[in-house]
């Protein structure tokens, strides 16, 4: 397909942000926010902090729970949003969980979590946005994933493996999206004071910071403002934009 058969960005994309009562996801909300979109807010349990991050917002918005390792949630979530501010144009799939545990220890129920709603999730939120960005020519489907998807980390076999997925999935479905189109690409942040980190000793973090090539963790705000990137490029597609401090290269 010709670069003229390709359909127009909308004026005000709608733009999904799953998990955005956290610290990336409030960041990815309002930069979406300042370039001109129109954010569904996302939360899983934290209804309280979903709203916060909403009130901040400057353009339409809505706010939409749901656990997105459930087809049929996901499915009322698009609808929400299409019923609130209209059909979804950008999906940034950013909703994770994470619980570390060697794999000769850990339960069934823990790596099976995990899988569900990082892999699967993913599947999910994509797939009920995917058809309408197809036939409207347009669209944005941004993966939020992991140094720990490229390289090992023990203790992590479960969410390296779902980050790891996620960008197989993300290469596959940009060779099946880009002649319409849809553009697909993965966001690969490094290590940042958010929610998950925080659970961490101060002296493991200091350990984690130290060995980057760019030794200090990054900021959301850094992270976020690769969404401009994702919005205006037409032909990148497929890839891994790493903002990592180099740890992936190490």
């Amino acid at each position: 397909m010709s670069r003229a058969a390709a359909g127009s960005r909308p004026a005000s994309p709608v733009a999904l942000v799953t998990g955005a009562s956290g610290g990336l996801g409030q960041a990815l909300a309002l930069e979406l926010d300042a370039l001109g979109c129109r954010v569904a807010v996302h939360y899983r349990s934290s209804a309280e902090a979903a709203h916060a991050v909403a009130a901040k917002l400057t353009h339409d918005h809505t706010v939409v729970g749901g656990d997105m390792g459930s087809w049929s949630e996901a499915q009322a979530l698009n609808a929400h949003v299409e019923r609130e501010l209209g059909p979804i144009d950008v999906v940034v799939n950013n909703g994770a969980v994470r619980k570390d545990q060697v794999m000769a220890m850990q339960s069934p129920a823990d790596w099976e979590e995990v899988i569900r709603t990082n892999l699967l999730g993913t599947f999910h939120t994509t797939r009920v946005a995917l058809p309408g960005m197809l036939r409207r020519r347009w669209g944005r489907v941004v993966n939020i994933v992991s140094p720990s998807g490229i390289i090992a980390t023990a203790g992590q076999t479960a969410y390296s493996a779902s980050k790891a997925g996620v960008i197989g999935m993300t290469r596959t479905l940009a060779a099946e999206c880009g002649r319409r189109g849809v553009t697909v690409n993965a966001l690969s942040p490094g290590f940042m004071i958010t929610g998950m980190t925080r659970e961490l000793p101060e002296r493991i973090m200091d350990d984690m910071a130290g060995k980057a090539p760019v030794p200090r963790f990054v900021t959301v705000e850094e992270v976020a403002r690769a969404m401009s990137l994702f919005l205006d490029q037409d032909c990148m597609t497929g890839q891994v934009l790493s903002i990592d401090s180099g740890v992936s290269v190490t």
